[in-house]
């Protein structure tokens, strides 16, 4: 069986919540008809389960639900995805998955963990009260819905609607206090169902970093009832990997811009990227090289090379045209030496000159462009040459917010550890 199982209400949301563990390097697949699960459930990572149930009355949606909990085998997570904005049967279909994984296992101790913020997408929940850009649900147009209209702002209101579960809230002074907080508020809630507050992805990070400490100090299994980020995030945290071993991604950055700092310290962050630096005054690309040997041989996925800001008695004087030549090129005889040597599943370079340099180095005709993955943020496949059809992902350097570089990198790695699927016959 997939290591997690997410049951969806339509076609457009489940294919967006795979795409969320997608982008973590997990394979997943939707399906909208219960009776393909066991065609694909072993040959995946998170398998989504399409219902279309959000316009179906209530006892409908229950009795559609119902029979797609009762594949999660062995899934080490089940999420219900719920509309962002809560629209649809989410106290009904929250039950029906609740009750086939109790009767599944009526001895474990199973809760339910409802965060249904979508920060990315304007969507949070503060002091219980589910807010699209800052605005309660009932004075948004869901309230006015022709089909589901959205009759409460607050998330235990909405669920208890429909749900037979009993529900608590935990407030965001709570969620901001840190995992240990929220592991102990989770721990002392008698509360079936418990709805946290979210007002950025890293709060989402925080409520999954305590929901997975609680899973390995108390045995709880978790069920999950979110619009996306949250279930992802929960997965990650629960140690949940993709069953083949990640493509390694290679970076390569000029920019030593504040933003490209940002940026790659929130790779770290999120993605456990290692980075080796570059000496503009001295470049070295046996060192630079040697670095990202290191972080292979540690395991590291996603590893790169980046430039040292210049030492600050050093910024007033410009640098000339032949450093910053011989910075690029060594920049460039990195990437070449390191995808000989190292093999990377894909490549991503950061800044025109440097996506140029290394496009050369590497001996392709061009670029083949796939999507856009953010304005001015390209992927595709490098064409003609010895590495035709490596991924490759291209990056102004000044271009995007914090999670800009980290959005890139996911969506390379998802890209390069993709495979195709075909049916079993």
């Amino acid at each position: 069986m997939a290591q997690v199982l997410v049951i969806g209400d339509d076609l457009t949301g489940s294919n967006a919540t795979g795409a969320l563990y997608a982008r973590r390097g997990l394979r997943a697949v939707t399906v909208s008809d219960p009776t393909h699960v066991a065609r694909y459930a072993h040959r995946v990572d998170v398998l989504v389960v399409n219902t279309a149930s959000r316009h179906r009355s209530p006892a409908r949606a229950y009795a559609a639900v119902r029979a797609a909990a009762a594949t999660a085998g062995d899934a080490r997570l089940v999420v219900k995805r719920v509309d962002t904005t809560l629209r649809g049967n989410p106290g009904s279909e929250l039950d029906a998955v609740a009750d086939a994984l109790a009767a599944r296992a009526p001895a474990g101790r199973l809760r339910v963990l409802a965060v249904p913020a979508f920060p990315d997408a304007g969507r949070t929940t503060v002091g219980g009260l589910h807010l699209v850009d800052g605005v309660p649900l009932t004075r948004t147009a869901v309230a006015r819905d022709p089909f589901d209209p959205v009759r409460h702002s607050r998330v235990t209101a909405v669920l208890g609607a429909q749900s037979r579960r009993t529900s608590g809230e935990l407030p965001l002074d709570v969620v901001e206090c840190g995992p240990g907080a929220v592991a102990a508020a989770l721990r002392a809630s008698p509360a079936e169902v418990v709805v946290c507050d979210a007002t950025d992805n890293a709060h989402l990070e925080t409520v999954a970093r305590a929901a997975a400490a609680l899973a390995a100090q108390d045995g709880i299994r978790w069920l999950a009832l979110d619009s996306g980020p949250f279930g992802a995030a929960l997965a990650t945290e629960l140690g949940i990997r993709p069953a083949v071993a990640p493509v390694r991604v290679l970076a390569v950055v000029g920019s030593v811009t504040d933003r490209t700092r940002d940026q790659l310290a929130r790779t770290e962050a999120t993605l456990g990227a290692r980075w080796t630096e570059l000496d503009p005054d001295r470049p070295d690309a046996e060192r630079a090289l040697d670095g990202l040997r290191t972080a292979a041989a540690a395991g590291a996925t996603v590893l790169g090379v980046r430039v040292r800001p210049a030492a600050p008695q050093a910024v007033a004087a410009p640098s000339g045209a032949d450093t910053a030549a011989g910075i690029l090129r060594c920049l460039a005889d990195v990437a070449r030496r390191a995808v000989d040597e190292l093999r990377p599943g894909g490549l991503y370079a950061s800044g025109g000159d440097v996506a140029a340099a290394v496009t050369a180095a590497l001996g392709a005709d061009g670029f083949a462009i796939d999507s856009e993955v953010l304005p001015l943020a390209i992927s595709g496949r490098l064409v003609g040459g010895p590495r035709d059809g490596l991924p490759f992902a291209t990056k102004g350097g000044l271009i995007g917010g914090p999670d800009a570089a980290r959005d890139c990198l996911e969506h390379l790695r998802a890209a390069a550890t993709r495979t195709a699927l075909t049916p079993e016959r």
